[in-house]
């Protein structure tokens, strides 16, 4: 068998890719990473893979890693560009054995994945409680945990989501600030290049710590890892380097006794059902990040997310059942997908003095350095 075509579908926020071979078998994956311009990174990758057997997936991570290394370290766009075609090659993997990919892997230690959702407000906390979801996070604020706890109680797990924005000093402040309502995980509470910010905020809190999802590939983690700064990863498949390296990363994770949550918030449905391969076989996952597909659901995702695709699974009370089909048991919907083209969108612009800003004022705003 051989690659013959690798064709690229801007959707949304989406990147999804098709890898054709000379035997009609074709498979699908989801980049990312910045996906208009990781898209251009899949072109270049085309001439090394077209004539490849798409079955020699760990060779092929290895061609397409390389071909990026002599531009430097290969970052999220890259990274991007190697997650949707990998998806791809082991979805091929999956339908010419005739089986889930997690088999492949070494089989399934769960038959569901629990998920978690966003809240942040007690209307939307609540709507979650009643459609049997027993997680989700929320801004990384005092007063919004505080509201939320007040609300409905502890025996819910509630994440606060920092995004990056804090300096090392102000995360320590709101880490003090939140410890008495019990966060599950206090997530990015620095920006994820310096270690040592990432290492001074856990030496000074016994909230645990999330990161990950900027990450892309296994060498990011090895010092986060074997100093015990973090307590929970949160890889980001379409920027990892999709299902072979993210195994990786969640091999390695387990290593450290650090638990795997993977992030899923801004991905698109094909990276999703990548995740329930992988979730469904690591045994240290805690639980997975989704948005839930009821219209009505505190930031749901776009209607036309289960129509560019076929072969979604839907959540059901907090759950969503492992596929049982071959490969991803995915498909792309071609003409949908060109009704919905690719969004660009800004950055949002903080006031000047949020920069490097640890007062109280700006931590009830939970606004800080990006």
């Amino acid at each position: 068998m051989k690659i013959t075509e690798i064709s690229v579908f801007l959707v949304g926020r989406w990147q999804f890719v098709k890898v054709q071979t000379d035997e009609g078998l074709y498979g699908v994956g989801e980049g990312g990473g910045w996906p208009y311009v990781s898209a251009r990174a899949i072109d270049v990758l085309k001439g090394p893979l077209i004539g490849e057997n798409p079955l020699d997936i760990e060779r092929l991570w290895y061609k397409m890693y390389r071909h990026f290394w002599g531009h430097g370290v290969t970052g999220s766009v890259g990274g991007g560009a190697i997650s949707g075609i990998d998806m791809a090659l082991w979805d091929i993997k999956g339908k010419e054995l005739d089986v889930p990919i997690y088999e492949l892997l070494g089989g399934n230690v769960r038959d569901r994945i629990r998920v978690y959702g966003h809240a942040r407000t007690v209307e939307a906390a609540q709507w979650l409680i009643n459609h049997g979801v027993t997680a989700f996070k929320c801004p990384a604020s005092r007063q919004t945990i505080k509201d939320l706890r007040d609300a409905v109680g502890y025996d819910v797990d509630i994440g606060l989501h920092a995004h990056g924005d804090f300096t090392p000093s102000a995360a320590i402040r709101l880490a003090r600030q939140t410890e008495r309502y019990e966060p599950a995980y206090l997530e990015e509470p620095v920006p994820p290049e310096n270690i040592e910010a990432m290492a001074k905020v856990a030496a000074h809190t016994d909230i645990p710590l999330a990161t990950g999802e900027r990450f892309f590939n296994k060498w990011c983690l090895t010092e986060l890892m074997s100093r015990k700064i973090i307590d929970i990863f949160q890889p980001e498949i379409t920027r990892i380097g999709g299902i072979t390296e993210q195994l990786k990363t969640c091999r390695l994770a387990e290593a450290y006794y650090v638990k795997v949550a993977p992030h899923d918030g801004s991905a698109g449905p094909i990276a999703e059902a990548a995740n329930l391969q992988i979730c469904a076989h690591i045994p240290n996952l805690i639980y997975l990040e989704h948005r839930c597909f009821d219209s009505h659901a505190p930031n749901a995702d776009v209607t036309y997310r289960n129509e560019v695709v076929s072969g979604v699974i839907p959540d059901i009370d907090g759950y969503i059942a492992i596929p049982s089909a071959p490969g991803l048991g995915m498909d792309i919907h071609e003409e949908e997908c060109q009704k919905h083209p690719y969004q660009f969108r800004e950055a949002p612009e903080l006031p000047v003095d949020d920069i490097f800003t640890a007062s109280p004022r700006w931590l009830e705003r939970g606004r800080g350095l990006y």
